[in-house]
């Protein structure tokens, strides 16, 4: 029999169901269903290699063998054939590497790093909002140092925060596209910055309060609203506004709040839930919050969902004070580094800030919750002006 060629156009019509081999490699594949595939087998560094090349009668006989002789010779030369498809597939199709798509398809391979899956778009905003305009459309291969610059130059002193994040993920997409066997420049974004130069914005840290004056602002804080009421237990536990603002009642367990990890900000690298203790004063905030709770939130808003931060934030603006909620957390660390003892480790996990490399962590299978409970009930002690001393709320008609 031939080595090569072996079909007819008869045979390839009425073939029965199963495998079948023309020779060289090229085999037409018959299903029980009728229809039939054509797949070349073939040879790479050692390695076997399938190629669909199209199903009967699409494509017949004679192409058939005029593909399998193309993709052979590919094969010869040391190349693989179907990485060499792919590859004028992507130059056939330039607008499936745009910038825009490549984007999008590295979100989707990032978005189980992300809390609550990025749906809040907080990761891909920079992007959207300063880059994908002007370079969206541009095939990712072409994208160079020059076009980020000019891209960025605009917002690169002014919101230069913006820009760090929009630059650092586009190096994220950049490199996701060299991981998908894309011809792209990886240093196109460091040379970027080498030409945007050092920026000349200076961070401004979010105003606090002094810690010495946390009891008298929480002794003003004596209606039973919401915002009086977040407020007040914002302070005593020192989380962010955040985990606060969505707590659910069937999170808290004794004098224990357990924060689901999604909802925690800046634990990369941790998976745990994150547990809060609660004071006795504590306690009492949230059990007199419990009458606004719906749905489960203990601080819903008027509508739907729950308060803003902003309403927080207004409420301290509208007494004339420069402070914001998110300050708490400072007030929090620098009382428990000026009048407390506690290690450095202890006041850390205070704020749930993840400190030392994975490994310690690994081995330090602890959250210091003995020793942040005895630190919350001090904390309380002093804002509440004594040993937990309890401050009366006004009565509101």
């Amino acid at each position: 029999m031939r080595a090569q060629n072996r079909f007819s156009a008869q045979f390839v019509k009425s073939a029965p169901v199963g495998k079948h081999c023309d020779g060289a490699g090229l085999w037409l594949v018959k299903r029980e269903d009728g229809g039939a595939q054509w797949v070349l087998r073939v040879t790479v560094h050692g390695r076997r290699r399938e190629m669909g090349l199209g199903g009967f009668p699409s494509l017949g006989l004679a192409e058939a063998r005029k593909q399998a002789s193309r993709w052979r010779d590919v094969a010869a030369a040391g190349r693989d054939p179907i990485k060499e498809r792919e590859a004028e597939e992507r130059a056939a199709r330039r607008e499936d590497i745009s910038l825009a798509i490549l984007t999008a398809d590295a979100f989707e391979a990032r978005k189980a790093e992300l809390k609550g899956d990025g749906t809040a778009g907080r990761w891909l905003s920079p992007l959207t909002i300063h880059v994908l305009p002007k370079l969206g459309k541009v095939p990712v291969t072409d994208i160079d140092q020059r076009d980020i610059r000019d891209t960025l130059a605009p917002i690169w002193h002014t919101k230069a925060d913006t820009a760090r994040k929009a630059i650092n993920r586009l190096s994220i997409v950049m490199k996701h596209a060299a991981a998908l066997g894309l011809d792209v420049d990886l240093q196109a974004t460091d040379k970027a910055k080498a030409l945007l130069g050092k920026t000349r914005h200076v961070p401004k840290n979010i105003p606090a309060m002094d810690w010495r004056d946390v009891p008298d602002f929480y002794a003003s804080l004596d209606e039973p609203t919401l915002t009086h009421l977040a407020l007040r237990l914002l302070i005593l536990t020192g989380v962010r506004s955040g985990p606060l603002r969505n707590l659910r009642l069937d999170q808290i367990e004794g004098h224990v709040w357990t924060v689901p990890a999604e909802a925690m900000k800046g634990r990369k690298g941790a998976t745990a839930d994150f547990r809060v203790p609660l004071s006795a004063e504590a306690l009492r905030v949230i059990d007199l919050a419990r009458p606004h709770a719906r749905d489960g939130l203990l601080f819903p808003n008027t509508r739907a969902g729950v308060i803003s931060d902003m309403t927080l934030s207004r409420m301290m603006q509208r007494r004339g004070l420069e402070a914001r909620p998110h300050g708490f957390r400072t007030s929090l660390r620098t009382w428990l580094a000026e009048a407390t003892d506690a290690t450095h480790e202890v006041a850390e996990a205070m704020l749930a800030h993840v400190v030392d490399s994975s490994v310690v962590r690994a081995y330090r299978r602890t959250d210091y919750l003995e020793q942040r409970t005895e630190l919350a009930d001090r904390w309380t002690a002093f804002v509440t002006g004594g040993a937990q001393k309890v401050i009366a709320f006004k009565t509101v008609d």
